[in-house]
Parts: C-alpha cells; sequence; structure tokens
C-alpha cells in the first residue's frame, strides 16, 4: 500500500499522528495478546482434564456394557437405549472480543421413560455410566472449541502485531525521516537566502 503523504510541513503532522496510531494499536494489541495467550493456556489445561474425564467415562461405560451384554444379551441393550433423544445447549462467553463456549447443558430422558427397563443387575449403573460418558464427551467437545477458538484468535492477533512492526511502522518512520531531512534542508535553503538578501542590503552603496 503506498503512502498518501501531504506535502510539506502538513505530511510530518500527518505522518507523527499516524505514527502515534500505530504506537497505541500496538500496545492494545500486546495487551490482547497477553490475555489470549492467558486464555488459552487456561484452556489448554481444562482440555486436558476433559480428555483425561471423557476417556475414563468412556472406558467405565464400555466395561458396564460388557457386563450388561453378558448378564442380559444384545436384547437388553437395544430395550435399555430406548428415547435417545437428548437436548443440549452451548452457552458462550467473551474475551477482549473472542467468543468462546464455556459450558454444555444437556437433558437425557428418564430411563424406562419410553418402555421398561430389562431387569439385570448392571442395567442401572450401565446406564448412568454412559450417561456420565455422554455428558463428559459434551465437555470435551466444548474444551477443544474453546481452546481452538483462543489458538486462532491470538495467532491471527500475533500475525497483525507483526504485520504492524515489521511493515508498516518502518515505512512511516523512514517516511518520516524523509519528510523531515526535505524540511531541514529548506528551512537551511530558506535561511541562507535571508542571509544573502539581509546582507545585501546591508552594503553601503557603491560610488
Amino acid at each position: 500500500m503506498r503512502l498518501r503523504i501531504p506535502p510539506g510541513r502538513a505530511g510530518r503532522l500527518w505522518l507523527r499522528r499516524r505514527l502515534s496510531t500505530v504506537h497505541h494499536g500496538l500496545d492494545v494489541l500486546d495487551r490482547k495478546l497477553r490475555i489470549l495467550r492467558r486464555e488459552h493456556d487456561r484452556l489448554t489445561q481444562n482440555l486436558a482434564r476433559t480428555q483425561a474425564e471423557w476417556t475414563s467415562a468412556c472406558r467405565a461405560a464400555d466395561e458396564w456394557l460388557l457386563r450388561v451384554t453378558r448378564l442380559g444379551g444384545q436384547r437388553a441393550v437395544r430395550l435399555a437405549a430406548g428415547d435417545l433423544t437428548t437436548d443440549v445447549r452451548v452457552y458462550w462467553a467473551d474475551a477482549v472480543g473472542t467468543s468462546y463456549p464455556v459450558r454444555v447443558s444437556c437433558t437425557l430422558p428418564e430411563p424406562g421413560a419410553a418402555a421398561p427397563l430389562p431387569v439385570t443387575t448392571a442395567l442401572v449403573p450401565a446406564t448412568q455410566a454412559y450417561r456420565a460418558a455422554l455428558r463428559a464427551g459434551l465437555e470435551h467437545a466444548i474444551a477443544t472449541e474453546a481452546a481452538r477458538i483462543m489458538a486462532a484468535e491470538a495467532a491471527s492477533t500475533d500475525r497483525r502485531i507483526r504485520a504492524l512492526k515489521d511493515h508498516l511502522l518502518p515505512r512511516l518512520e523512514k517516511a518520516l525521516a524523509a519528510v523531515e531531512l526535505s524540511l531541514d534542508e529548506m528551512e537551511r535553503a530558506d535561511i541562507d537566502r535571508a542571509r544573502r538578501i539581509i546582507g545585501s542590503r546591508a552594503q553601503p552603496p557603491s560610488g
């Protein structure tokens, strides 16, 4: 992008204002990046926690499924499944203008609401284990998405900072230095001309 700098002293003032704006923008972006990185660290820790909880819950559910299958067979599993309709709601929060999921609620049908549960000693704890696994999976899903969103926003902010520092800021500084040099040369030339005029007027007339 070509800089459209006004001529003369107006150009110097324009460049100084632009540089001030860029420096202020960099300060704001630096603060934003620090907040995003802290939040991403926290979300990454939460991601690891939910991953572990989901893995543990799935393992427990698989163990209970095996027990139900041994006691009641596949038919018991099919009958226990019943109504699988689930109401899931995701709640969002905001950090320095970035929205990300923070909490999820899950409403499941009551066991046996659609049909009586087959009678096996393992069925009730198996149902509870699978409900726990579902909730843990949802928690891990929103933790994954939150960490992804925060990482992407931090990376985008970092790119904006580097673009300002590596490209726009040096161009403005170089342009300002050139304008300052040009104005200094013009001022020195004006002073020299003024001195010559004053000097010529001060000389006595010849003859």
